[in-house]
C-alpha cells in the first residue's frame, strides 16, 4: 500500500484552506442602520479569541415567568407571525447587566420565517427599570457577550465578536461609526443634484 507524506510546506497550505471554510471564519463588516450581521438561533455565545467576557445563553423556556414576559413585550411580532401561519420559537436569556449585578438584562430573540430573514434573527434587549420592562437595545444580530469592561454603571454588550455597545443615557449606543469614505459625500451630493435636475424625487 502506498503511503503519501506531505511536506511541511503542503500540511500549512491545507490548514490555510480549512480555516477559510470554516464556519465561522468572516472578517468583520462594517455596519449602518439596522445591525443584522449575522444568525444567531437558539445558542449559547461565544466570545473570539480577541473577546473576552461572560455569554449570554439563549434557550426556550416555555410557561416561565421569564417567557411569558418575553411574549407580553414581542406581542406586536408574535402577531405578525401569527398572520403568516407561523408558530415562532421565542428564545431568552437573562444576565446582571450592571456592575454590581443588581440590575438583571433579559434578552429576547423571536424566530420564524418571516421575522429573520436572509441575515439572521435579532435580539432584543429589556432591562427593568421602576417596576417595568424598557427597551435598551434594539434588534441586534449574533453572538451577545458581557465584556468586562463597563460604562457608567452597565456592563458593555460585545455583539458578533467586535461590535460594542455602550450604557449611555438611558439606553445601549452603537460605539461602531461608518467609515467616511473620501469624496464619498461629494459623490452622493452630485448624484443628488443630477437627479434633481433631471425631475425625480430624491431623499434628503
Amino acid at each position: 500500500m502506498n503511503r503519501h507524506v506531505l511536506s511541511g510546506r503542503a500540511l500549512a497550505a491545507l490548514a490555510v484552506l480549512a480555516l477559510s471554510v470554516a464556519p465561522g471564519y468572516v472578517a468583520a463588516r462594517a455596519k449602518t442602520g439596522t445591525h443584522t450581521s449575522s444568525t444567531h438561533k437558539g445558542h449559547a455565545s461565544k466570545a473570539t479569541a480577541s473577546q473576552s467576557g461572560d455569554p449570554v445563553i439563549m434557550t426556550s423556556q416555555p410557561g416561565t415567568a421569564l417567557d411569558k414576559q418575553a411574549r407580553i413585550l414581542n406581542a406586536d411580532d408574535l402577531a405578525s407571525a401569527a398572520r403568516h401561519h407561523e408558530k415562532p420559537l421565542v428564545l431568552i436569556g437573562s444576565a446582571p447587566l450592571s456592575a454590581s449585578g443588581k440590575s438583571i438584562g433579559l434578552f429576547v430573540q423571536v424566530q420564524s420565517a418571516s421575522l429573520c430573514g436572509s441575515a439572521g434573527c435579532s435580539t432584543d434587549v429589556y432591562l427593568q427599570q421602576k417596576g417595568r420592562w424598557v427597551k435598551v437595545l434594539d434588534s441586534v444580530s449574533g453572538p451577545i457577550i458581557l465584556g468586562p469592561s463597563s460604562h457608567g454603571i452597565m456592563k458593555d454588550i460585545v455583539v458578533d465578536g467586535s461590535d460594542r455597545w455602550v450604557w449611555k443615557k438611558g439606553a445601549y449606543a452603537d460605539t461602531l461609526v461608518a467609515t467616511d469614505l473620501p469624496g464619498f459625500k461629494t459623490s452622493i451630493r452630485r448624484h443628488q443634484a443630477a437627479m434633481k435636475k433631471s425631475g425625480h424625487p430624491v431623499s434628503e
